[in-house]
């Protein structure tokens, strides 16, 4: 028996893929976040099954009951929208299902910050998906100032009311960096807004702020490029790049010139 983690559609309906929706109908049941919604879904797809609700305040004791299921039957856990696990119930149904010896098995498909990512037009080769950030400005800037020196885009969930005081606090705490905002992503009114943090006003006074936004944060522009390491030679300019870098002292550097220079002999080429 397994647990199938099935991702559904983030808005068109056809993002659901032909292995989704075979999944869907093959297994014995569905756990969902919403039955409401899903049970809409699965008629669309003309699908009747077996729905069990698995919702975040009592996730706990769900996945108990849900687990002792699996031992006997296929299941497949979806959300709302999107992959499961992902900002959404699962995570601890999974942990669970995974002690128990339940195979999981995941299958690929929607989710809303990696086409916000790849379209944002910020390096998307490092990133820290960091899901919906803390709600009370002084929890949230001390969360971003944690993040401040990263050299990695910072990717966030956040909620139409609460966007404004994102970017505010961003704007203090990490300065004026390259953000973009994706909105209904594959909806009918997507959209991907491509601005600075300090002109984040003038760049969305015209929009209609709709649905769970993705916010994309460049990383730290301090870290874009590493300084490269002065030569073996230049023993005082090493000492001083270590410590600064690497809080190295000269008696720790000291051992570790003296090693290279025994392996590579004298007159050898670096």
């Amino acid at each position: 028996m397994a647990l199938y983690i099935v991702p559904t559609p983030i808005g068109n309906l056809g993002d659901i893929t032909r292995r989704a929706a075979e999944m869907l109908s093959r297994v014995d049941f569905v756990i969902a976040e919403d039955t409401r919604r899903t049970r809409k879904l699965l008629s669309h797809l003309g699908i009747g099954k077996r729905i069990v609700s698995h919702y975040r305040p009592k996730e706990e004791t769900q996945a108990d009951r849900i687990v002792a299921m699996l031992k006997k039957q296929d299941g497949a856990l979806v959300s709302d929208s999107g992959t499961p696990g992902i900002s959404d119930p699962g995570f601890t149904l999974v942990r669970k299902a995974i002690a128990a010896g339940i195979a999981v098995i995941p299958l690929p498909g929607p989710t809303a910050f990696v086409p916000a990512l790849v379209a944002s037009g910020i390096d998307p080769r490092r990133f820290l998906f960091l899901g919906f950030p803390p709600r009370h400005r002084g929890e949230r800037r001390r969360f971003l100032k944690t993040l401040s020196p990263l050299p990695y885009t910072l990717v966030l969930y956040e909620s139409p009311q609460r966007l404004g005081s994102l970017l505010q606090d961003a704007f203090a705490v990490l300065g004026d960096r390259d953000f973009a905002l994706a909105r209904e992503i594959s909806k009918k009114h997507e959209r991907i807004v491509r601005s600075r943090l300090g002109s984040r006003q003038a760049a969305l006074q015209e929009e209609t702020l709709l649905g769970e936004m993705v916010v994309v944060i460049a990383g730290s522009p301090g870290c874009a490029q590493a300084e490269e390491a002065p030569l073996l030679e230049n023993t005082d300019d090493l000492y001083d790049f270590f410590r600064q870098r690497f809080g190295m002292g000269k008696n720790a550097l000291k051992k570790i010139l003296m090693k290279k220079r025994a392996k590579s002999g004298p007159g050898h080429e670096r």
